[in-house]
């Protein structure tokens, strides 16, 4: 080990036991081109121009009054307009008669497209063939991929609408 890694072995060593305190850091390399930083400046450092640190704790909040304050910021201006109780059950079920109806759709074009899917997968086109008869797998795989995402598209829209009906009140 070199003497001036050895140096810098030790300064790393014994930092930690000094406090922290506002220093000027520098920047330093050597003739091989080595970086190292110190606190003390020679020929071949440069100061560093750093932010300063902020190291004075946060200060403590209690929940509750946390809570409170922040209900208090969020209530509803007085001008805002109201609906009764009627007229929210009803936007209500009729939202959930769309989302239902929207569901029955969406389930619908599953099938069909489970369906189309299996048709495809089935067919062997001309132009997918080899020479000798054998099938080109890579070629089928490339023509029914647009059938299996069709089909992985209404199942995640399955997916989602049920999710949304099953978060309604």
């Amino acid at each position: 080990m070199k003497r001036h890694d050895r140096a810098l072995l030790m300064g790393l060593l014994l930092l930690p036991g000094f406090p922290a305190a506002a220093q000027d850091i520098y920047k330093c390399s050597d003739p091989d081109g080595r970086v190292t930083y110190s606190n003390i400046p020679s020929r071949t450092c440069r100061k560093l121009l750093l932010d300063p640190v902020n190291v004075a704790p946060a200060a403590k909040s209690t929940a509750k009054s946390g809570a409170s304050s922040a209900a208090k910021s969020t209530a509803t201006p007085a001008s805002f307009p109201k609906v009764d109780d009627q007229t929210q059950k009803s936007r209500d079920s009729d939202r959930r008669r769309i989302l239902e109806n929207e569901l029955a759709a969406e389930q619908k074009n599953v099938e069909q497209a489970r369906k189309e899917l299996a048709e495809q997968e089935g067919v062997v086109l001309p132009s997918e063939r080899m020479q000798g008869g054998t099938i080109s797998g890579g070629k089928v795989q490339e023509r029914i991929q647009q059938y299996k995402d069709k089909l992985a598209l209404h199942q995640r829209n399955v997916e989602a609408i049920s999710k949304e009906i099953a978060n309604l009140r």
